[in-house]
């Protein structure tokens, strides 16, 4: 396996640089070949962001450990890696099926809560009228969870347009497009300073629908975290489900339990861009080494 890394020692320190750094050292750890790869807004092109990487004698496969990259520079490395004879475990097509909210939600209707796309703040009275208030608002790609609660559900038809235009104008977050959600509380014991709730949530990594690895979503201890054998089944089964419907072969699912005791998808990602929370790092990049194909 051949991993492309940003890990590098300019990387801002955060939570997404530490899980950067994490996994590319356990992808060392497990005998993977690790090429730095620059992120865009320092480099020129794909072909000198992969300009020291070598063309393989045989069709290897690639994985990307990064940031969640722009559609445009995530087609260009991929080109770039297949005319190298690296093929990362997703096309472009498939890492938006799974890091586009909007796009996986065609297909997980029954498994997730219903959702409203708004593209304008205009639009939130009509997501209002199909899906009552509170709603729960996030960026097609990401939420603003680590702002706390405010920053993510709305109360009000005004603070559902204010929440709106707030995420239309960060592009990096919702690409042009804010998915508005019935607001479905999870059963939680823990909350962020932010006052942000620490649902119960697990996240589940897959290739072709076989499960690679699986952790509670959240840091630290939790009396919550522990699953019992027929709850790991259940979520385990549903990461299945969801991944068998969107069809990227390398995902992410997130898992959630309701305060009514339901299993739910709360969301799903590119695993490539995806932290890895707690699941196990060496046991999970034992079984993404041993991918072939």
């Amino acid at each position: 396996m051949i991993v492309f890394s940003e890990d590098s020692p300019r990387l801002t320190p955060s939570p997404s640089a530490h899980s950067i750094k994490a996994a590319t050292a356990a992808a060392r750890l497990t005998n993977c070949r690790v090429y730095y790869i620059p992120q865009e807004e320092v480099c020129d092109s794909a072909a000198d962001a992969l300009s020291y990487v070598p063309v393989q004698a045989e069709e290897t496969s690639g994985v990307w450990i990064g940031y969640i990259p722009t559609v445009e520079w995530y087609a260009a490395i991929y080109a770039e890696a297949l005319r190298k004879r690296i093929r990362l475990l997703n096309t472009p097509e498939e890492h938006l099926d799974a890091q586009e909210f909007d796009r996986a939600y065609a297909r997980l209707q029954d498994l997730t809560p219903s959702s409203v796309i708004v593209t304008r703040p205009e639009e939130c009275l009509q997501a209002v009228a199909q899906l009552g208030l509170p709603v729960f608002v996030k960026g097609a790609i990401q939420s603003r969870k680590a702002r706390g609660w405010k920053a993510c559900v709305a109360e009000t038809q005004e603070e559902l347009e204010r929440l709106c235009a707030q995420l239309l104008e960060l592009d990096v977050r919702s690409r042009g497009r804010v998915v508005v959600r019935q607001l479905v509380k999870l059963r939680y014991h823990r909350a962020s300073a932010q006052g942000f709730p620490f649902g119960r949530e697990y996240r589940v990594f897959l290739h072709r629908q076989e499960i690679l690895g699986f952790g509670y979503y959240w840091e630290g201890d939790d009396p919550l975290k522990p699953l019992l054998p027929h709850e790991q089944t259940v979520v385990l089964a549903t990461a299945k489900e969801a991944a068998r419907r969107v069809g990227s072969p390398f995902l992410a699912v997130d898992i959630g339990q309701t305060e009514a005791n339901n299993w739910i998808v709360i969301e799903t990602g590119d695993a490539q861009f995806s932290g890895v929370s707690q699941i196990p790092m060496l046991a999970l990049w034992h079984a993404i080494s041993s991918i072939q194909g």
